[in-house]
């Protein structure tokens, strides 16, 4: 079975769609997503070989993270987000479990941004959610945006509080992905309750990085956000 997906895989592959994809995912020396190696599959032609393979093992998929393919370890989310969604609680408590101790390979922004708040995220939506923290205070970036992406889901159902704490904990934060992925939460924030994200930028827009402000405040009129920038 992984041979095979890895053979529908690489059917899709389109060499000059794996260089763009190489460069706007920075692969280069030095760059964030070093070393990163993409095939050239577009996500619905991913989707689409992922529901074939309903069915795969946690040994298969924890195979498919492991790998240096970009594709293989999207797809790897795609079956373990499917998985998760049809779980009883005992099953996404194990899927939970198999995604914390394969984070390391959860490393690009869109492996991240798939996954976070469909499996911690939903999962923690009844549960302590003091990991976050950690997460938040982790050295290694990509575990740092899970923390902050991974609250998403309490968003979604209107519970802002872990969102607010957390960016107050990257708020300082140096790597311009953590700039984005707060500034962006608290923009969602900000179209469910607008006086909830203002209170919180009262107190934190002047510190904030400017990527991370024009984030929070994209949805803000004119004037508005001419004020917090003019400020920041």
């Amino acid at each position: 079975m992984l041979d095979k997906l890895k053979e529908d895989l690489l059917k899709c592959a389109n060499p000059e769609k794996a260089k763009i994809l190489s460069k706007f995912f920075k692969t280069g020396k030095g760059q964030y997503g070093e070393g990163d190696v993409f095939l050239g599959v577009t996500v619905p032609e991913q989707q689409r070989i992922a529901t074939k393979y309903p069915e795969i093992s946690l040994k298969d998929l924890r195979h498919l993270l492991r790998d240096k393919t970009h594709e293989h370890r999207l797809v790897a989310l795609l079956l373990l987000i499917i998985r998760y969604r049809k779980a009883n609680e005992t099953g996404k408590g194990k899927i939970f479990d198999f995604y914390l101790k394969n984070t390391k390979n959860i490393n690009n922004w869109d492996l991240v941004d798939l996954s976070a708040e469909r499996i911690l995220g939903d999962y923690l939506l009844k549960r302590d959610r003091s990991i976050l923290y950690r997460f938040a205070k982790s050295d290694n970036l990509w575990v740092r945006r899970i923390a902050i992406m991974s609250t998403f889901a309490f968003i979604k159902n209107n519970q802002f509080k872990d969102t607010l704490n957390i960016s107050k904990i990257l708020l300082n934060d140096k790597h311009d992905l953590i700039h984005k992925a707060v500034g962006w939460m608290l923009r969602e924030i900000g179209k469910r309750n607008q006086q909830i994200e203002e209170q919180f930028l009262k107190n934190s827009y002047q510190q904030m990085p400017r990527t991370m402000l024009r984030y929070a405040i994209e949805k803000f009129d004119e004037k508005k956000r001419k004020s917090y920038l003019k400020k920041n």
